[in-house]
């Protein structure tokens, strides 16, 4: 399989999606016999680096891992799992288990901790109530995709972010979203809404850094008639025209610091008052915020409110930019192709070789938003079913990225960077190696140093090779 055949989304299955990982081979599948057999679907893993590698390539609900293992700790393995995932559930199994160990565990987030020899019985129990707590009652049920519908992604990375703010969705805390220009920042907040108990009521944004310092507050908070010159009507003011939904405030970094003081007061009394009137009045909105800005930064400058900054950052989600989850870059395409045709009519059968390698290699410092537009340009100057290379090289207008011969990689990224290749090409280790510039016989080398296994990266191949192993 080349670059160009990595299009399909990957199917989702109402299964939970559980990983144990144990270096007791016997142990390994038995528990995986008796999960399957509990209804899960499960994936395995003999050391922790294999479990990371599984955990790059696979969406997860759940894992199961043993405490003594090979290569790392398992509270180390946790915590690496913690850093990249952290609304992932993990659940302990040691044979050498003290009380201490298990509030240790426990303390650092754990999400259970059982001593072998262990009951099947309360392992599946302990496994049910993890993910029962993984699922809040209100969020969607597993399977139930339409909240997030217009982030289209098979990223693990993507995933972990939707599966933190599908969780989040179910509260009514106040929401950053960070990340660069262009990375969705408000379709991530709409998914939210929609994932939300407040979906069936308005959805309403606005961009702080578009409208003029002077209109902003009339435009948060609405104005009598009169308040001031040209206000000839009465204006209800975005805050009252979200009543009971969600208000989200894009770009709310580049919020003037006065506006900041008034906006702050909304949210500590949950009341707007109108400019030019004499009296508050209730709301009830939640409020998701976004910025592309450094707002660290900004507090460390007086650029921003701390006061304000801790009611609007209750949780934190951080998308990230295109390069870091290129393995999305066809699927992306393929769908904006689909769009696009409809919109000019066009019988447009998906992009010649090369044209799509092109896309996945290329410096995307504008993020999806770019992508779209390079994407939209060659579609719009297609003459032929297969949009060719040199359109897109031309909506490019810029060099595509060459991908880093490995010997110009650092030690320290040569696992994330095989990673990646694997990805992008779909497990192909002919395409991967033609990419990194090593022959095949080297290459295989570098992946059986890292223990990468091309089959996991292929798709269902994957769970066909792991049902055979057993």
């Amino acid at each position: 399989m080349s670059v160009a055949a990595v299009r399909a989304h990957p199917g989702r299955t109402c299964q939970p999606r559980l990983l144990v990982v144990d270096d007791d081979t016997d142990l390994l599948r038995l528990l995986s016999m008796r999960l399957k057999a509990s209804g899960y679907h499960v994936s395995t893993a003999e050391t922790a680096e294999a479990a990371l590698v599984r955990l790059a390539v696979e969406r997860f609900n759940l894992v199961v891992s043993d405490v003594r293992l090979p290569d790392r700790d398992g509270l180390a393995l946790f915590e690496d799992i913690r850093r990249q995932h952290p609304a992932l559930p993990v659940i302990l199994l040691t044979a050498h288990g003290t009380i201490p160990d298990a509030v240790e565990a426990t303390s650092r987030g754990v999400a259970g901790y059982l001593t072998k020899p262990f009951d099947s019985q309360a392992l599946l129990a302990r496994i049910a109530q993890s993910l029962a707590l993984a699922t809040p009652a209100g969020t969607p049920e597993a399977g139930d995709d339409g909240w997030r519908a217009d982030l289209i992604s098979r990223s693990p990375r993507m995933e972990a972010l939707l599966d933190e703010a599908r969780l989040v969705a179910a509260s009514d805390a106040s929401v950053l979203i960070r990340g660069e220009s262009g990375t969705g920042k408000e379709l991530l907040a709409r998914a939210i809404h929609r994932a939300s108990p407040r979906a069936a009521a308005p959805f309403v944004a606005i961009n702080c850094g578009a409208i003029p310092e002077a209109l902003l507050e009339s435009e948060l908070f609405g104005h009598e008639r009169g308040a001031f010159t040209g206000a000839t009507s009465r204006q209800t003011g975005l805050f009252r025209a979200a009543q009971g939904g969600t208000l989200f405030l894009d770009e709310i970094g580049d919020m003037p610091l006065s506006l900041q003081v008034k906006l702050l007061r909304v949210l500590q009394e949950r009341a707007v008052r109108p400019v030019g009137a004499t009296h508050a009045e209730p709301i009830d909105v939640r409020i998701v915020s976004a910025t592309h800005c450094d707002l660290d930064a900004a507090l460390d400058h007086g650029l921003f409110r701390d006061d304000l900054y801790y009611r609007i950052n209750v949780v934190s989600l951080v998308l990230p930019p295109l390069a870091e989850r290129r393995e999305d870059i066809p699927l992306l395409a393929e769908h904006f192709m689909r769009t696009l045709s409809r919109k000019y009519g066009k019988q447009l059968g998906g992009f010649a070789p090369g044209a799509l390698e092109a896309l996945a290699t290329a410096n995307w410092a504008g993020n999806v938003r770019q992508l779209h537009n390079v994407v939209e340009q060659a579609c719009a100057l297609a003459t032929t079913a297969l949009v060719p290379r040199a359109l897109v090289d031309r909506a490019l207008r810029v060099k595509p990225m060459e991908a880093l011969g490995y010997a110009e990689a650092k030690a320290r990224f040569e696992r994330n960077y095989l990673v990646q290749l694997l990805k992008l090409t779909a497990g192909n280790v002919t395409d991967a190696a033609r990419i990194a510039g090593r022959n095949r016989t080297e290459f295989y080398r570098l992946l059986q140093r890292y223990r990468l296994n091309p089959v996991l990266f292929r798709g269902d191949a994957a769970d066909v090779a792991m049902e055979r192993q057993g």
